[in-house]
């Protein structure tokens, strides 16, 4: 009696690891893509510096785009980034302050190498800094009145942040970015300025979803 007891027990135990492996491996799996939208600030470099201590500039303003990322490896992602912010051109004066005078929409797109310092629970949920670093582009679309021209420009860009991990599929992602090029002066507008590389950092929080 007891040994078909025994038996009995060890079938109905053996059943139920059966059932249950596949929910546990589903619930297991890692994710191997994230999706973040994201909104934000960013505050343009100065790319001329003119007569009398003026320069010229985009004005700081929100900024929005999304951000795919793909695992390669174990906290290694490569990941592609397109972000969008309407502007203004800005013209700085010592003392009276800055103008505007053209309106300046500025698209960027780029891809970056993501290293991450992972420091998330067994449940997924935690906090994981993580840094990148690549290359892309920026393009301007310049319009004065009935005037208009286009520039695009290449750009590196290094980013720092942290994930902040709700649980395995959903986090909130802060990130600082700095795209970092040189407005194309020659290609805006025909004459070969001596223009400045030009740091432009982004501030940026989004939804991260996980895939």
């Amino acid at each position: 009696m007891i040994k078909n007891l025994v038996n009995r027990l060890a079938t109905t135990l053996l059943g139920a690891t059966v059932f249950a492996t596949p929910i546990f491996a589903q619930q297991s799996k890692p994710t191997v893509a994230r999706l973040t939208p994201y909104v934000g600030y960013i505050q343009f470099g100065t790319f001329l510096d003119g007569p009398i201590g003026s320069r010229i500039s985009n004005r700081g303003t929100a900024i929005v785009g999304g951000e795919l990322g793909l695992d390669i490896a174990p906290n290694v992602s490569i990941v592609g980034n397109v972000g969008y912010a309407d502007s203004n051109i800005e013209v700085g004066l010592p003392i009276v302050g800055g103008f505007d005078i053209a309106d300046s929409k500025v698209l960027m797109y780029d891809g970056a190498l993501q290293l991450r310092l992972p420091m998330t629970s067994s449940l997924g949920s935690g906090i994981t800094p993580f840094v990148q670093g690549g290359a892309g582009a920026m393009r301007y679309d310049i319009r004065a009145g009935s005037l208009s021209t286009k520039s695009t420009n290449l750009a590196a860009n290094v980013g720092a942040g942290v994930d902040l991990q709700l649980s395995r599929n959903l986090g909130v992602r802060l990130m600082a970015k700095d795209y970092i090029g040189r407005f194309d002066m020659k290609e805006a507008t025909g004459f070969n300025f001596n223009q400045k590389t030009t740091h432009n950092w982004a501030l940026t929080a989004g939804i991260s979803l996980g895939f």
